[in-house]
């Protein structure tokens, strides 16, 4: 129902082969690695096609726009600046969007890629559909650092495995204010945080609107990451619509109710 539901979105991080993690790439391999980004992203066709807009040089107006629609990212904090991720910033850094803008792409932020897939409402399947699609084309061409033991690399260990990110901006009040909200949470294994990142309260207009997220992501697959978040979120709507919350897990993954 979208009176619960605002947003669903889905993103991955991920790393190229033949280069170090962000932290340790020098001004030229970042730059190389950027173009070789670019000329892949730039040949995505269909509902995936779209344009890159590079943080140096960036005209004002385009700046504000990004900002405004809540696409820029910022220069990583202190724990990034001391791990060296902030080198030479904002150079070979950028975000690609395609017109629909509900497919984006962050060039070297706290890893290579983070590939995000959203849209208003609560239809799951349709953005991890897109998000599929993207990740696929994008590794066939340019191919992902991985292992067997420990999943896609990532600079941030809690990436390690899917480096999948699956949540909602969903309103729930009542469910918020009970006593249970985070033991239901950890049964579920999902995150509850603001809309406006982690550590962050929601206010205004916005309270009683949590960002709800899947908590695992070594050892299980993007599906069964997906299903977390969709597993908690509706145990928490029936909480806030006053029914029991359900004890079954669905058979697939679906459009949330």
């Amino acid at each position: 129902e979208g009176k619960f539901i605002r947003s669903t979105r889905i993103r991955v991080a991920r790393n190229l082969k033949g280069y170090g993690l962000s932290p340790t790439l020098e001004k030229e391999e970042r730059l190389e690695l950027e173009k070789k980004v670019v000329g892949v992203l730039k040949s995505l066709e269909g509902d995936l096609a779209g344009e890159y807009y590079p943080l140096l040089g960036m005209d004002e107006a385009t700046r504000q726009k990004l900002v405004d629609d809540h696409f820029l990212f910022k220069k990583g904090d202190r724990f990034l600046e001391a791990a060296g991720v902030n080198k030479e910033w904002p150079e070979g850094r950028g975000i690609f969007h395609n017109k629909d803008k509900t497919f984006l792409v962050w060039v070297n932020e706290e890893d290579h890629l983070r590939i995000i897939s959203m849209e208003k409402g609560s239809d799951i399947g349709s953005v991890f559909s897109r998000l599929c699609r993207a990740v696929n084309e994008i590794d066939k061409q340019l191919g992902f650092q991985h292992t067997p033991e420990l999943g896609y690399l990532s600079s941030c260990p809690t990436n390690l495995g899917t480096g999948m990110r699956a949540s909602v901006h969903v309103k729930i009040p009542k469910a918020a204010e009970r006593s249970d909200f985070q033991s239901v949470c950890d049964k579920y294994q999902i995150q509850p945080r603001g809309i406006h990142g982690e550590h962050s309260v929601s206010t205004g207009e916005d309270v009683g609107v949590y960002d709800i997220s899947n908590r695992r992501r070594l050892g299980l697959s993007e599906v069964q990451c997906v299903q977390d978040m969709y597993d908690g979120v509706k145990a928490l709507l029936d909480i806030e619509k006053g029914r029991p919350a359900s004890t079954g897990r669905p058979s697939r993954t679906c459009q949330l109710l």
